[in-house]
């Protein structure tokens, strides 16, 4: 029971951030990400993932203008849901949603890096020796390059580090490290 109840904590405090920006804030861009995951496992096996996510980015402005914090960037809430196909060891599904900070820093017009960091939750089909259950936790981190093709529509090119756990619920929790590559289109709608 004790387990159930951190789980459920844990759930609402996540959907506490999901339910906040999405009722007080516009979205200012979706993106669509795909590309390519890889992390090492103790089997000698890789575990091979080939993401497929949409991020939703709220724009937090009116927040921090409120705290009378002005930054020259874009500030920005991302929920990133995703369906993420697991081609090695074996074919599976992971499903789940992320929850991150991005801050876009106003280089040129054309050229905005930017940074990402956060965590998300997820439920994977694949069995692994290094993880116990098959609900996990993901921090994460990264940053990336926005290229403008019109002023509504931008290239990403994003590198993201993201960490598979399961908080301790239940043992073995060795975790997943894997290094993320993305690619996408981005459409702005201010």
């Amino acid at each position: 029971m004790k387990r159930m109840s951190r789980i459920g904590a844990i759930l609402s405090f996540f959907f506490c951030l999901l339910i906040i920006p999405v009722d007080l804030y516009a979205i200012e861009a979706v993106d669509i990400l795909t590309g390519y995951l890889n992390a090492p496992l103790d089997t000698k096996d890789d575990y091979e993932v080939i993401p497929l996510m949409v991020g939703l980015n709220f724009d937090l402005k009116p927040l921090t203008s409120r705290i009378g914090i002005q930054p020259k960037g874009r500030f920005n809430f991302v929920l990133e849901p995703f369906f993420n196909i697991v081609s090695a060891p074996d074919t599976n599904i992971e499903v789940g949603s992320n929850f991150l900070f991005k801050y876009t820093f106003p280089l040129t017009e054309r050229f905005q890096p930017y940074l990402k960091v956060g965590a998300g939750v997820l439920y994977m089909s694949q069995h692994t020796k290094e993880q116990s259950t098959q609900y996990n936790f993901l921090p994460q981190a990264g940053g990336g390059l926005n290229f403008f093709i019109r002023d509504d529509v931008a290239l990403i090119c994003e590198y993201r580090y993201r960490h598979l756990s399961n908080c301790s619920f239940k043992t073995p929790n060795a975790g997943i490290d894997a290094d993320m590559i993305l690619g996408g289109i981005s459409f702005f709608f201010e």
